[in-house]
């Protein structure tokens, strides 16, 4: 009795060697985008900067101040320290503090800084006060 192949294994095979090859094709593709990120990194320090928006909320007399801290640099900045000072015309001074567990290069993220009295009735200062190096 003779053998006979079925008729769908050369379609099987050929559809085979296309799947490998496009997944071959995939993860080459994947290995060389992050040989060439690795390679041509930015290398450079992290360049922190914070930005204040305009619209302040208020809800039951606490006036919610949003903040987006970002790092332009080439590094990951660790333990990022954003502070705030409130100086109101008659002397009073508020102040808050938010830290960040890390900040990537190239990322963003948002915050809110808490007060008791009106941001617009005073001299708001918000800086990066400090980070780490991983």
């Amino acid at each position: 009795m003779k053998q006979q192949k079925p008729q769908n294994s050369s379609q099987r095979s050929f559809v085979e060697k296309v799947s490998l090859t496009i997944s071959l094709s995939i993860v080459s593709l994947i290995v060389v985008l992050v040989c060439y990120t690795w390679f041509t990194g930015d290398n450079n320090p992290p360049v922190l900067s914070v930005v204040t928006a305009t619209e302040i909320r208020e809800i039951e007399q606490q006036y919610y101040v949003p903040f987006t801290v970002s790092n332009s640099g080439g590094m990951t900045a660790e333990s990022v320290e954003v502070t705030a000072k409130l100086i109101l015309k008659n002397g009073d001074i508020e102040t808050g503090r938010q830290q960040m567990d890390f900040l990537s290069r190239q990322e963003q993220r948002n915050g809110e800084f808490i007060f008791g009295s009106n941001p617009k009735q005073g001299k708001l200062t918000v800086r990066v006060a400090s980070y780490r190096l991983p």
